[in-house]
C-alpha cells in the first residue's frame, strides 16, 4: 500500500507507564489497511513500531520523550561489557523459527513476566493474547530460540524490514540471569542484520529518564528519530 494512502488516527489519552503523572497517546496507522512489510519498512524508518497487526508511533500531548531508535550494524563496537557476555554465552545453540505458538515459548514467557514485569498492564496467563502481541499476520516474524543444552532459555522476536531487523520483543529465564541473556540477543540481532547485509537493528523507544530503558544507549553508535530525521545520541547528548 502507498504511504500517501495511508490513513492516520490519534489514540485517546491514558496513564503514562514510563513517566510518572503525564498522559501517554499514539499515531496509529489505519488497522483496516492492507498494511505489508514493504510499507512498515516506510514506516519503521519514520519512527512507527509495530504490536501485534497495530503500527504506531508516540504522539503524547504533554511530552516528547518516547525516542525511535536504530543501531548501525556495520559501526557497531561492542564496549568491554558487551564482550564478555558475547563470550560468556558462546555455549548456546541458536535456531531460528517461524512465528508459531509453542508452549514452550509461552511457559518461559510467563514465567519471565511473572518474575520482570509482575505490576504490568498485560495478561501474562492468556495464550492469545500474548501470541497476538508478538505475531503479524503480514510481517515477516521470527522466533530466534536460544538454548542451552537443548533448554529453551531466551527468545527473540524479531521482524526483518528492508533495511534492517526490527527487534520486537525479548523474553528469558530469569534463572540465568547472570548471562544477561537480554544484552546477548540484542548483541546476536546486530550480528545476524550484519550478515543479511541489512544496516540497522532498529531497538524499539528509549526515554533518557526511564531506567527500563537505560540499557539501550549501551549499543553505540545508536541514532534516534527526532524532528522527523535521524540524529545520532552522541550529537543530542553533546549539546
Amino acid at each position: 500500500m502507498s504511504i500517501e494512502k495511508l490513513a492516520f488516527f490519534l489514540s485517546t489519552e491514558q496513564e503514562c507507564s514510563y513517566l510518572p503523572d503525564l498522559k501517554s497517546a499514539s499515531v496509529f496507522a489505519d488497522p483496516n489497511s492492507q498494511m505489508n512489510t514493504a510499507t512498515y519498512s516506510i514506516l519503521i524508518d519514520h519512527g512507527f513500531r509495530r504490536s501485534g497487526n497495530h503500527v504506531y508511533r508516540p504522539h503524547c500531548p504533554s511530552c516528547n520523550e518516547c525516542k525511535p531508535t536504530r543501531v548501525s550494524t556495520k559501526a557497531f563496537q561492542a564496549n568491554k561489557n558487551q564482550k564478555r557476555v558475547w563470550k560468556r554465552n558462546a555455549d548456546l545453540d541458536v535456531i531460528e523459527t517461524k512465528a508459531e505458538f509453542k508452549t514452550e515459548h509461552f511457559d518461559l514467557y510467563k514465567k519471565y513476566m511473572h518474575t520482570r514485569h509482575e505490576d504490568g498492564a498485560m495478561d501474562h496467563d492468556d495464550p492469545a493474547r500474548y501470541f497476538e502481541f508478538l505475531r503479524s499476520s503480514w510481517c515477516d516474524t521470527h522466533f530466534v530460540e536460544f538454548r542451552l543444552n537443548n533448554q529453551l532459555v531466551a527468545v527473540a522476536v524479531t521482524d526483518i524490514v528492508a533495511n534492517g531487523l526490527s527487534a520486537l520483543y525479548t523474553f528469558f529465564d530469569p534463572d540465568y540471569s547472570q548471562r544477561s541473556l537480554g544484552t546477548y540477543a540484542i548483541l546476536w540481532q546486530i550480528h545476524r542484520a550484519a550478515e543479511l547485509n541489512k544496516p540497522w537493528l532498529y531497538l524499539g523507544y528509549w526515554i533518557k529518564n526511564c531506567d527500563k530503558m537505560r540499557y539501550k544507549n549501551q549499543f553505540k553508535p545508536m541514532e534516534i528519530w527526532q524532528n522527523d530525521k535521524w540524529i545520532d545520541l552522541e550529537d543530542i547528548s553533546n549539546e
